[in-house]
């Protein structure tokens, strides 16, 4: 649990500055815009972070290129004729109102059909929509989950779905729970499994340790390229705000 926040000018960053109990600093460039955040060890001080971030300027900068350049999405509306992703691939939305009851279908390999009732407004539009994404994700993560629990030898961990701004994964080791990104379903399917096979690494090694890259290496070698794979894919409007 972190006990203090503060921000720091480096280099002309603002660094957000969060000190935890923990024994190494750790790094982090956030989407959309390059947020720049440190977690320190609680009794480093400010210039030790500083200098930390200095010697990491290049690295800062080469990770907020790849942001800047990434594609977004625009609002989604939820109408006929908007762009939307589902497992790495583009679809063409049809909006089919008059229904009785909100249902999503995959029609082919170009459109995906929306049926809501008559005159439904935006807020019900994406409900039934997000609501079978995570229905999908659902689905799609429970084998895995499983499969991957067992290759590592433990008993499967509880997981949820939510979303999330700045992870595509989370692991709380002392409750045994995983939480995934709900933005993975729009994701080619090989980027659930690696942030699976990656968050349940972290039951035998918490932090990106050699010990963990060891293991991930083990247990999924191409999971580099997988991640930046993930790190390419367009961000979601409605996720990752101004």
């Amino acid at each position: 649990m972190s006990t203090d926040a503060d921000q720091l000018s480096v280099g002309g960053f603002e660094v957000e500055v969060v000190r935890k109990p923990i024994k190494n600093l750790h790094l982090g460039v956030y989407p959309p815009h390059g947020r720049v955040r440190v977690a320190a060890p609680l009794e480093m001080s400010d210039e030790a972070v500083r200098l930390a971030v200095v010697t990491r300027l290049a690295w800062i900068k080469r990770q907020q290129a790849k942001f800047t350049a990434q594609p977004r999405q625009s609002e989604r509306r939820y109408i006929s004729g908007e762009t939307h992703f589902f497992l790495g691939q583009r679809y063409r939305l049809n909006l089919i109102d008059g229904c009785k009851a909100g249902q999503v279908t995959v029609r082919n390999s170009t459109t995906i059909d929306l049926y809501v009732r008559k005159d439904s407004d935006l807020a019900i539009r994406k409900r039934v929509f997000i609501n079978w994404y995570r229905q999908e994700l659902r689905s799609r993560a429970q084998p895995l989950m499983e499969r991957w629990a067992t290759e590592y030898g433990i008993t499967p961990p509880i997981w949820g779905i939510k979303r999330m701004k700045t992870k595509w994964g989370t692991c709380n080791i002392e409750a045994r729970r995983i939480w995934l990104n709900l933005e993975l379903i729009k994701k080619p399917p090989q980027c659930l499994e690696y942030v699976i096979v990656h968050e349940l690494a972290h039951f035998f090694e918490r932090n990106h340790t050699k010990q963990f890259v060891a293991l991930l290496d083990q247990m999924l070698p191409q999971w580099r390229i997988v991640r930046d794979e993930l790190s390419a894919e367009p961000l979601a409007y409605e996720d990752w705000g101004s």
